[in-house]
């Protein structure tokens, strides 16, 4: 059994079938990319494997565990995390306050630990500090600990918002087009980040508009288009496939063999 297994999920909105009868699978520290124009379901996709949305019909299975329709904290703690297309760090705080928001997904200590700061909710706290600093030596932002979000440039804003993703433990990170943005000087730096993640151990499906990330970094790729799956197949095979490359890609095929 695949580490991920999607059979069949479908999601309905009234009349409008968003996701229709989807499947895919992703094997264990595997990148894979889900492509296709906007409205074609991809974030919807995201939704339902984080507990956003629940499914009308099929089954997510996760490490040989069942999550659909588990709420999105369940899911998190079952160790599938997540980014947005847009943003979501907190930018009045800083940058090590921010990867802790992701730690305490698993507190350890009670309220009254936290009320009267018992020395549990020291010692546990410490721990997470201590933690967060890693991750963000992991991703090279240890120096920028004490800055605020906001004052970090785009591209480290985003390797921040994985840095909390990665807090909450989880072994399969979901990337909503982390490369939204970005020039392509931070587009290859992020290509970088996200292949330094997989040589940690991490597993990542992306959504993303840039074929040029995508065609680099890719293990596998999936194609939707207006819900349902079109293809799927390695990035050559999809950079050389008839109806992806009229539909979606154009003339990236040309650009991603040279």
């Amino acid at each position: 059994m695949a580490y991920l297994d999607v059979k069949n999920i479908t999601k309905r909105f009234g009349g409008i079938v968003a996701v229709d009868n989807v499947s895919f699978h992703v094997e264990q520290g595997e990148i894979v990319s889900i492509i296709g124009p906007n409205g074609a379901g991809k974030t919807t996709i995201f939704n339902m494997l984080t507990g956003v949305y629940k499914i009308d019909e099929g089954e997510i299975v996760f490490d040989g565990k069942p999550i659909h329709n588990q709420k999105p904290q369940r899911i998190v703690e079952a160790g599938i995390s997540r980014t947005f297309q847009n943003i979501r760090l907190f930018d009045d705080m800083r940058v090590v306050e921010n990867v802790l928001v992701g730690t305490h997904i698993r507190t350890g200590y009670s309220l009254f630990d936290s009320t009267f700061r018992t020395p549990k909710y020291r010692k546990i706290e410490d721990e997470k500090t201590v933690k967060a600093i890693q991750i963000l030596k992991s991703i090279g932002l240890d120096d920028r600990r004490d800055d605020y979000a906001s004052n970090l440039p785009y591209g480290d804003q985003r390797k921040l918002e994985i840095a909390r993703a990665i807090a909450t433990d989880a072994k399969l990170i979901l990337l909503d087009e982390p490369a939204a943005g970005m020039n392509p000087q931070e587009s290859a730096e992020l290509l970088e980040f996200i292949r330094g993640l997989k040589g940690q151990g991490y597993t990542v499906i992306l959504i993303e508009h840039d074929m040029s990330v995508v065609m680099n970094i890719s293990d596998r790729i999936y194609v939707i288009d207006h819900g349902k799956p079109i293809a799927e197949g390695l990035p050559e095979e999809i950079a050389n496939n008839p109806r992806v490359i009229e539909a979606y890609l154009g003339g990236v095929k040309k650009n991603a063999e040279d």
